[in-house]
């Protein structure tokens, strides 16, 4: 099932929304409570839309409901992250491993065989956004290793839900009842972990904040519903890559807004992810 342009232009789309949501979320000062009011916007967000789609088919049950356990994991592997490093140092690695893994388990999975040309580039694909987090040399010292190890956590749990995901959505009957319901069972929990951790302390930040996690709701959503569709009509290795050089734009604002640099071997890295684009998607290597 190969992608279609006009789709491969939405997922690149999406990959933008995606890394922009991230540095809202990185550039908070509590990461935590911005992070419940992302997932909790994205929730009222599918309220409205209830009553004019489709209730996802019953075959698609199991993985609605593997995808929010799964993805609240990620959700605490990905706060652990930010925690102990910086944004385009976890988010390379985290988003790298992601696709290369569906590549792996989409074909015994979902029967997506790539082709020898697009293994390559998916190969790349994720060497080059793996490359990105070391643009600085291998890390040093306790916390940076701890911040690789979350960040690899958080790579597993992406492979995790995209997989479950692809494959709910495909089952559902319809896409946007699935997004929609997606939306409504994960979105709650993460704020509710926030009161249960700050108390009444949560309160004054809500009032002052609430703007930056409802904007940040707003293009999560969007962002990921993009790419669910996608996964219906277009194959998940592809999907997943494309989504996943997200982590082009979240190395930008890091290096330009988070103040995180950039180097020599970053674009060399980005080099290898546009090769890896082109090996996948271009007729010419098919």
């Amino acid at each position: 099932m190969k992608i279609d342009p006009g789709v491969a232009a939405l997922v690149l789309f999406a990959a933008l929304l995606h890394a922009s949501w991230n540095a809202i979320v990185k550039s908070d000062r509590d990461r935590l409570v911005s992070f419940g009011i992302v997932m909790m916007a994205g929730c009222l967000l599918a309220v409205p839309f209830i009553p004019f789609v489709a209730f996802p088919a019953e075959a698609s049950w199991p993985y609605l409901a593997a995808s929010v356990i799964v993805h609240n994991f990620y959700y605490y592997y990905l706060l652990r992250a930010y925690a102990h490093g910086d944004l385009s140092h976890v988010y390379p690695i985290a988003r790298g491993l992601g696709p290369l893994l569906v590549a792996i388990f989409s074909g015994r999975l979902v029967g997506e065989y790539l082709s020898l040309a697009e293994a390559c580039g998916v190969g790349l694909l994720s060497f080059g956004i793996a490359s990105l987090a070391f643009g600085h040399g291998l890390p040093r010292g306790r916390r940076e290793w701890q911040a690789v190890y979350y960040a690899v956590g958080t790579g597993v749990f992406i492979a995790g839900y995209t997989l479950a995901d692809g494959l709910g959505v495909r089952h559902s009957g319809d896409a946007l009842g699935y997004i929609v319901w997606l939306n409504l069972l994960e979105g709650p929990w993460v704020l509710v972990l926030a009161f249960w951790r700050r108390g009444a302390a949560i309160y004054p930040y809500l009032q002052q904040y609430w703007w930056r996690g409802a904007a940040g709701g707003f293009i999560a959503t969007l962002g990921y519903g993009i790419a669910i569709w996608a996964m219906s009509v277009g194959a998940l290795a592809h999907v997943a890559a494309l989504r996943e050089t997200s982590v082009l734009f979240a190395t930008v604002m890091g290096a330009v807004l988070l103040h995180e640099g950039f180097g020599t071997r970053r674009i060399l890295a980005a080099a290898l992810i546009v090769a890896g684009l082109l090996l996948m998607n271009l007729p010419l290597f098919r």
